[in-house]
């Protein structure tokens, strides 16, 4: 089977030593999107997930589709679940208020099925989806990833983003958003898959 990220591999790895040594390290770019998630799935998934480990998301994740019988459930049947059994799953008060809210925006429109978001331009996407409750730039960048398969993003604001970047080039201090913004430029348009191996620098 070919590997779609080939050329995306080549250009990361002739960028500089640094970065060579660790695609050859790590192999190929294993990086897999969702595409069959509706928005509204994407955003609430990425909602469990922000501000916590791995392993933390998950279980959040697990108790909250446990509630409807391991099947993502409909806008209308989070707006119907009370506040307690959402707590229970582990979701903060604020989070619970970005979950309604999301689906709140999905049954009115603002929140775009999967075509339309498709269609939309990436900055466009993130400049409607922001202006919702407790939706910041890196909950759209991981639906642009991992849903509507963008693959020139680079989440300037992720930990594991600025950390790895710190680990590659042997950095005293983590690059700040701005910084990272500054450096993702030299990395299109490759980026998601740039994201990819910087999520994956080992800590020395």
């Amino acid at each position: 089977m070919p590997d779609p990220f080939l050329e995306a591999r080549a250009f990361l790895a002739g960028l500089d030593p640094d970065w060579a040594r660790h695609v050859e390290a790590v192999g190929p770019c294993l990086h897999q999107a969702k595409p069959a998630r509706e928005p509204c799935e994407a955003l609430v998934r990425a909602i469990a997930y922000q501000q916590l480990h791995a392993r933390a998301g998950d279980a959040i994740l697990g108790r909250f589709l446990g509630l409807y019988g391991q099947t993502f459930p409909s806008p209308e049947q989070i707006l119907a679940t009370d506040f307690e059994p959402l707590r229970a799953c582990g979701f903060s008060a604020g989070k619970i208020a970005t979950l309604r809210g999301i689906a709140e925006a999905t049954l009115s429109g603002v929140v775009p099925d999967y075509q339309a978001a498709r269609a939309m331009d990436d900055e466009a996407l993130i400049e409607r989806l922001t202006r919702l409750r407790g939706i910041g730039r890196w909950t759209v960048e991981m639906l642009l990833i991992y849903s509507l398969e963008r693959l020139d993003i680079l989440p300037a604001d992720d930990f594991g983003v600025r950390e790895g970047y710190r680990r590659l080039k042997g950095l005293e201090q983590r690059p700040t958003r701005r910084q990272m913004i500054e450096i993702s430029l030299s990395l299109r348009p490759h980026r998601t898959v740039a994201a990819w191996y910087l999520w994956r620098v080992p800590a020395r």
